[in-house]
């Protein structure tokens, strides 16, 4: 069921048009408690929002956030009404964002730090952070190649 109030940003099937070849679509419990997270912690940009469904930048990448009561109908509903946390099994990764300014934001936001930032053997210092529903971020630039 929507809580929507007004019209969208712009119609459903324009924004669908728009899309990349591909992105991701969290199902969030609530879309301003993770808006916090994704606009303090990892610097998003937010297109649009509403108490429904959020449309971000994440350094040039597209993320849809939709809030679990807008899956009512959907097969999983059930499975998003419990508290248990999300993603596990799925890693989201941002790449091109310093991973020490964001270990700081999510620290003062009050966001659970997994890994601190770490360089990495793989030519990468990153930060392991969770979002307010459990989805984990592994966020970081590139270091210096190794003689």
């Amino acid at each position: 069921m929507k809580k929507r109030a007004a019209d969208p940003w712009m119609p459903a099937d324009r924004y669908g048009r728009l899309l990349p070849v591909f992105m991701a679509n969290l199902l969030v419990r609530d879309i301003g408690r993770a808006l916090g997270f994704y606009k303090d912690v990892l610097g998003a940009r937010v297109h649009y929002s509403d108490p429904d469904f959020a449309a971000v930048n994440l350094n040039g990448a597209e993320l849809m956030l939709h809030a679990d009561h807008t899956y009512d109908k959907h097969p999983w509903h059930p499975r998003l009404t419990s508290d248990e946390a999300r993603g596990l099994g799925a890693e989201l990764r941002l790449f091109g964002v310093d991973p020490d300014v964001v270990e700081s934001r999510a620290l003062k936001a009050g966001s659970r730090v997994l890994q601190p930032a770490t360089t990495k053997g793989h030519g990468w210092r990153e930060v392991m952070v969770e979002d307010p529903d459990g989805y984990v971020w592994a966020v970081g630039l590139p270091t210096a190649p190794q003689p």
